[in-house]
């Protein structure tokens, strides 16, 4: 098969789809690899690393798109590449379609193969493609959440440890998915005192064996949101239903009542966010204010540790491309139920519910469109 990758081109986003190491294997297993001239530059990859693992180098991006059978991605696809996408291409990469409804229609007009990370499920029905870039986000959140807490970034002035007679910074996690427990496991690293929000009673006894009296578990509801809001220095919004919109947690009427300076991280962002204030800014833009209340709302945070959000994700999509260009993707696709599941997008298809679900497209399951 003909696979490449482009340089990514939403703004700040500096993660490649392909490293070094994935070239020479996709290259040892048959196939040929284009990839486009400084791809890898955000990464710390040299177009001669890639020409050592075996890749071609095209000049420009539309040269890799019109030579692929399949381009992997890490990023949803630009309006700008929009065009670019053919009919029959196997597109593999994050999508968030749910709450992405132009990039839904795009792809559906190109008649395009797409296959979403965030939707394939592994034998343990995990979400293993999605699940390194949870890790690094989660973990990114505190990171993100302590800087802008700070005052000359907008913030109360809180350190999260706080020091001897000064209180710790109270953190508010919603949500105790892998996003939840990675903020939760630097946040207490951090001295701060966490609360943990979730609906799945098995999540928070999971943590609370973890962390003990570290932290405090309490169950999702909304009266238990209003009493929690008011109490937090930083919010992480944690919240994920895969391949569907995410439910809005944090609702306007709650920003008033939360104290002035404190902080929303929206990890959720990329599936349109866990509160209603939410919007998708970038890294180099990455807060503003609502109602006294600071909002970071990066779609691509793990872009910002480029080198290692890529190789991680790596070892994690290398496997599932591998398979697809072996086998054809039908083929593949037929053998592994779990990567079925990825399969977002078929010929004009919808193939995954709940991005028919928010848009009121119908839906036809994946397993009819490859019988």
């Amino acid at each position: 098969m003909k696979v490449g990758t482009v340089k990514e081109i939403k703004k700040h986003e500096y993660r490649v789809g392909l490293t070094p190491n994935a070239v020479g294997a996709y290259k040892n297993a048959g196939n040929t690899v284009f990839v486009e001239k400084g791809a890898g530059e955000g990464s710390g990859y040299t177009d001669d690393q890639y020409v050592a693992a075996g890749a071609k180098i095209l000049p420009a991006a539309k040269d890799v798109w019109a030579e692929a059978e399949m381009v992997v991605k890490v990023k949803e696809p630009l309006e700008a590449e929009y065009g670019l996408i053919r009919e029959n291409q196997i597109l593999y990469t994050y999508l968030h379609l749910a709450p992405d409804k132009p990039q839904t229609e795009a792809l559906l007009k190109a008649k395009c193969i797409a296959v979403a990370y965030e939707t394939i499920r592994d034998k343990k029905g995990q979400l293993p493609c999605l699940k390194p870039m949870s890790q690094i986000a989660g973990r990114l959140a505190i990171q993100e959440g302590a800087k802008y807490l700070e005052k000359p970034m907008g913030g109360r002035g809180v350190l999260l440890s706080g020091v001897p007679g000064v209180p710790h910074a109270e953190i508010v996690v919603l949500g105790a998915g892998v996003v939840g427990a990675n903020a939760v496991k630097i946040a207490v690293g951090s001295g701060a005192h966490v609360t943990v929000v979730d609906i799945n009673l098995d999540r928070l006894e999971y943590l609370e064996d973890i962390y003990g009296s570290r932290i405090s578990t309490l169950y999702s509801t909304p009266e238990n949101i209003d009493e929690i809001l008011p109490k937090a220095d930083l919010v992480i919004g944690a919240v994920l239903i895969p391949g569907s919109s995410t439910p809005k947690l944090v609702r306007n009427k709650h920003l008033p009542t939360m104290k002035k300076g404190s902080v929303i991280v929206d990890v959720a962002i990329d599936q349109g966010g866990c509160t209603e204030a939410s919007r998708v800014t970038y890294h180099n833009d990455p807060v503003y204010v609502q109602d006294g209340v600071v909002f970071y709302c990066v779609g691509n945070m793990p872009g910002a540790v480029s080198y290692t959000s890529t190789n991680a994700l790596g070892n994690e999509t290398l496997p599932y491309g591998l398979s697809i260009s072996k086998l054809g993707v039908e083929a593949a696709l037929k053998k592994d139920s779990g990567l079925l599941e990825g399969l977002n997008v078929y010929k004009g298809l919808v193939t995954y519910p709940g991005v028919a679900e928010a848009h009121g497209l119908k839906y036809t399951p994946a397993a009819e469109v490859i019988k």
